[in-house]
């Protein structure tokens, strides 16, 4: 009898200790998986750190004891500040988006923002004249910007979500058909433009962080902390609506308005990253698809600060090759949105549906 009860009690101790190491590893299979991780994500961290202090004072032309050093700096930290903003609208935006479509291929331009952005701009040339678009910058033009697009959304979510057969599918088939139409409206603008207007509109259309203006900054910058923070916040509920709309539900989540709540954050990120430094198509899904193959975990508490390192490094980076080698300032983010569409394409191929 002493003999099967101290069995037993062993027996007991093992399954005591297993369930309390798998208590401790919730996050993360093992231990190895964790190290991997954050080794990873402090080794992303670093590396954009000495990317971003390259872009500020590498090949400066003044000496840096000269007075003329901290104005140069302050210059290059309009542009570093602008691919923060875009780096966190960007990440957060599409890992977002793309767990409650619980599709790793869609990306949030599907709503429509770019289209938007490049019809905005391209009306405005063709019905007013190069004169008043140059003069077609500040805040007034950038809250009237950030404001149609999401009022864009906001429309699309109310009509398309609510009622008895609203569903994210329609949603996006819809928005995708917008999307196309203000495109084709954009280009038939475009056609009709004198060459000298063109060259100016397309300046303004490549997404690009010389885009940029300081004065956005004041605005877009309080809003965008908020919107991080809340999706930060709502990670948890993020990862009960990554597995689908019956699960979610079944798991006591208020489905629809849990997908309308991440979908007006999602639009907010996106327009203004949109104003600030213009359309990036394929920025946000190469980001999002770099962290997924780099985090060794579904959990949004550590999907998104890898998102956030990996683009940031990407940008930083970016810029800070084909700046300082290559000497080719306006294909960065030529260059980036042919990586992603690479990287889109691929994905596609291997998995052979969307």
């Amino acid at each position: 009898m002493n003999e099967l009860e101290s069995i037993n009690d062993q027996q007991q101790k093992k399954q005591f200790n297993f369930f309390n190491r798998n208590r401790s590893n919730r996050t993360f299979r093992s231990k190895k998986e964790a190290r991997f991780y954050w080794i990873t994500l402090l080794t992303l961290i670093v590396l954009g750190a000495l990317s971003s202090y390259g872009l500020l004072v590498y090949n400066n032309p003044v000496p840096i004891d000269s007075p003329s050093f901290i104005p140069v700096v302050q210059r290059r930290m309009v542009a570093l500040t602008a691919m923060l903003i875009a780096t966190v609208c960007q990440s957060l935006s599409t890992v977002a988006f793309q767990s409650i479509t619980n599709n790793r291929v869609i990306t949030p331009s599907l709503l429509g923002f770019e289209a938007l952005y490049s019809t905005i701009h391209t009306s405005t040339i063709f019905l007013f004249g190069a004169s008043v678009f140059i003069g077609f910058r500040g805040t007034g033009p950038f809250i009237i910007q950030i404001g149609l697009m999401i009022l864009m959304c906001l429309i699309l979510y109310g009509w398309l979500l609510s009622g008895k057969y609203g569903n994210l599918e329609l949603m996006l088939l819809v928005g995708l058909i917008i999307g196309t139409g203000l495109r084709s409206l954009s280009t038939f603008m475009r056609r009709l433009l004198a060459p000298s207007e063109f060259d100016i509109l397309q300046a303004r259309l490549f997404g690009s962080v010389n885009n940029a203006d300081s004065e956005y900054f004041i605005i877009a910058i309080p809003i965008v902390l908020i919107v991080a923070f809340l999706l930060f916040a709502y990670s948890k509920k993020l990862n009960v609506l990554s597995l689908g709309k019956d699960l979610a539900t079944s798991l006591g989540v208020n489905y629809q308005f849990s997908i309308i709540y991440v979908l007006i954050l999602v639009a907010i990120l996106m327009s203004i990253s949109t104003a600030v430094v213009g359309p990036l198509t394929f920025f946000g899904f190469l980001v999002a698809t770099l962290s997924y193959q780099l985090t060794p975990t579904y959990d949004h508490r550590y999907l998104f600060p890898m998102s956030l390192a990996t683009g940031f490094l990407i940008l930083t980076g970016a810029y800070f090759v084909m700046y300082h080698v290559f000497d080719a300032q306006g294909v960065v983010s030529v260059i980036i949105e042919i990586v992603g569409g690479l990287t889109f394409l691929i994905l596609i191929f291997k998995k052979k549906t969307l």
